[in-house]
């Protein structure tokens, strides 16, 4: 441990931190623009001087490369450090176009904060700037290069960190340029974190260019939906219209950073073709009226065929909240409960939440430490890229990584192919981790079994399949096909579901709840419109089994400049906003619940899921505890 002191404040700080960690650690702020937490140092923008007054190093140190040692005293307010840190900010203005009432960093840049909190309020510099032509680097980045101020955390990311190798640094000196030899769109699946690691507006996100500033956004922590790891977001919205979604930090999942499907991939929340009205038979209708009628139609059904003929169908899709008040809604019916399509889908899902059971579930941060990993038979980028990121960092630290029976093209690090589990030296490992799908489960329960000390990470459909796996065991359910070639059932009720796209002609209800268009919705008798993740709250479990709250971000409603063609909300007062039809699954199944029982649902996270109603949602999580 290094004992030191920083403007007159005692720290204690664990060996290799740096100064400017452990002034952060006590609440001391040094200016900085290239050191970040994932990347490291590097010592390149010269704005985080301070000033050693005493100790094995004197004079004026860059605080991000120094690291913190026995008897050294810092000043960070010393006349001589804050001039420099004055005049670097000054150097870097030189070029800057200075365009930020035009920029959509503008209220969160560090460009910005730094220049005001350090007293540059004059351009001395009378001379020609320095100007770049900027690049078309796709759809979803915008490229405005004489923003830039040379920190090189973009290519320091994109290259080292996400083993990009399509967009870099060139030129030297007053020419540095950080672009791709042409146009083009950027390919790694990770080029949306450009946005939020740069430090000034450099890279901004071309889906949400001029729509808001920093104060206008609405905000809250959430978790991304597209896969089952669980990553971190913080979607940002304005007049009830997503503008666009950014990484949230969780060092235990997804660290500092999200995939680009994670971050672009929302378009169905503001589609105009969006389900958003109760429909009946193919007409508009209100809610009490679609209600009645499903209540109306569950009672002839029920009467006809008897209580089980009715199937509810939940979703890896569908928060905890929703799943759990589906399992009471089928008790009260006497409805057949479902939480899966197919039988192989859910013996898969039951399987791999077995693996991973205890001790052995591998998180992000696991994988990331590993020195031995093994990915069997999945395709990381595609069943969830934030995985090979993962993998990408074990493997610059040294980790040997085999693939088996897995698909071989874009993966970010460097691999070996095994055909068998047995050619892999897990006996010299330390910290060894397999990952796999649900499909792989049979393949590595032998070898979880034989050998001792492995972790497994298995990638899962959905973001809540591990919900949907736990409550099929509790419940005993069966999978829609099976209840299906039983001939029994006469009626499906589906809640964010994967609707079979082939019914038995005798069905004779089917009701749909989602908010995504889909044939299942053109189909149905009954459509409830529902809200998606970023119009609720709610719970996730992730792959591992971490249990994850999020909160609503944006009531529903129709996005103010999707309502007419001259972008202006109706010139009709109301209390409620156009298009604010759709509700949250849970808080629809709880008043169906509750109009058929007289007296409300038992409060889903209950009982052994109370811990869920306790989580904080910018935490990191709790794992469950399987019975």
């Amino acid at each position: 441990m290094a004992k030191l002191t920083i403007d007159h404040i005692p720290v204690t700080v664990t060996d290799g931190t740096s100064i400017l960690e452990a002034a952060k650690s006590v609440g001391i702020w040094i200016p900085h623009f290239c050191y970040h937490p994932a990347l490291g140092k590097a010592g390149a923008c010269r704005v985080c001087a301070v000033k050693l007054l005493d100790g094995p190093v004197k004079g004026i140190q860059m605080s991000c490369m120094l690291p913190a040692a026995d008897g050294m005293v810092v000043s960070t307010t010393d006349e001589e450090a804050v001039a420099m840190r004055r005049q670097v900010i000054e150097w870097l203005m030189i070029n800057h176009p200075h365009d930020c009432p035009v920029c959509d960093e503008g209220g969160e840049c560090l460009l910005q904060d730094y220049t005001i909190a350090g007293g540059h309020s004059i351009r001395r510099y009378t001379g020609s700037k320095r100007t770049h032509r900027n690049q078309e680097l796709g759809p979803h980045i915008e490229h405005e290069m004489n923003r830039c101020i040379q920190c090189y955390r973009c290519a320091r990311f994109y290259q080292e960190f996400a083993g990009g190798d399509d967009f870099g640094v060139m030129g030297s000196a007053a020419r540095v340029y950080f672009g791709r030899f042409s146009d083009g769109p950027l390919a790694s699946p990770f080029s949306g974190n450009l946005v939020d690691i740069c430090p000034t507006g450099v890279f901004t996100d071309k889906t949400a260019r001029f729509r808001a500033r920093y104060w206008d956004y609405d905000m809250a922590p959430s978790i991304c939906p597209h896969c089952s790891l669980g990553c971190n977001t913080m979607p940002v919205a304005r007049y009830r219209e997503l503008l666009k979604i950014v990484s949230r930090r969780n060092d235990q999942v997804n660290g500092w950073f999200i995939c680009d499907r994670g971050r672009f991939g929302a378009d169905g929340v503001n589609a105009p073709n969006r389900p958003r009205t109760p429909l009946v038979d193919g007409r508009q209708a209100s809610w009490d009226e679609a209600i009645d009628d499903l209540l109306l139609r569950i009672n002839e059904v029920q009467e006809l065929h008897g209580p089980d003929s009715i199937a509810l169908l939940g979703s890896p899709r569908m928060t905890l909240e929703g799943n759990l008040l589906l399992a009471q809604l089928a008790s009260l019916l006497g409805a057949t409960l479902c939480y899966h399509i197919g039988s192989t889908e859910q013996t898969q899902a039951v399987a791999a939440t077995q693996l991973v059971s205890g001790e052995r579930a591998a998180s992000m941060n696991d994988v990331g430490q590993a020195d031995c990993i093994v990915i069997a038979g999945c395709d990381l980028l595609d069943a969830g890229p934030m995985m090979a990121l993962a993998v990408r960092q074990a493997w610059r630290r040294g980790a040997k990584v085999f693939l088996v029976n897995a698909p071989t093209s874009r993966l970010p690090f460097e691999y070996a192919c095994a055909g068998l589990f047995d050619e892999i030296p897990f006996a010299t490992a330390k910290q060894p981790v397999v990952i796999g799908t649900a499909s792989d489960s049979d393949r590595l329960q032998p070898l979880l079994e034989s050998a001792q000390g492995i972790k497994v990470a298995m990638l899962l459909p959905g973001p809540n399949s591990f919900a949907t796996a736990l409550l099929a065991q509790e419940h005993g359910t069966l999978p829609l096909e099976e209840a299906i070639a039983g001939g029994s059932i006469k009626g499906i009720i589906s809640f964010e579901p994967e609707t079979p796209d082939r019914l038995p002609t005798d069905i004779q209800l089917l009701a749909v709840a989602d908010w995504r268009p889909s044939p299942a919705v053109s189909r149905a008798g009954i459509f409830l419109p529902i809200t998606p993740w970023v119009e609720m709250d709610g719970t996730f479990i992730n792959n591992e089994g971490r249990a994850q709250r999020f909160r609503q971000v944006m009531r529903p409603g129709l996005p103010i400049k999707g309502l007419d063609p001259a972008g202006h909300p109706p010139r009709l007062h109301g209390n409620e906003a156009p298009g604010s039809l759709p509700r949250p699954t849970a808080e629809i199944i709880a008043g169906i619940f509750a109009q058929i029982a007289g007296e409300p649902a038992i409060q889903p996270l209950s009982g052994r899921w109370q811990f869920a109603a306790d989580l904080d949602p910018e935490g990191d999580g709790v794992r469950v505890v399987q019975p």
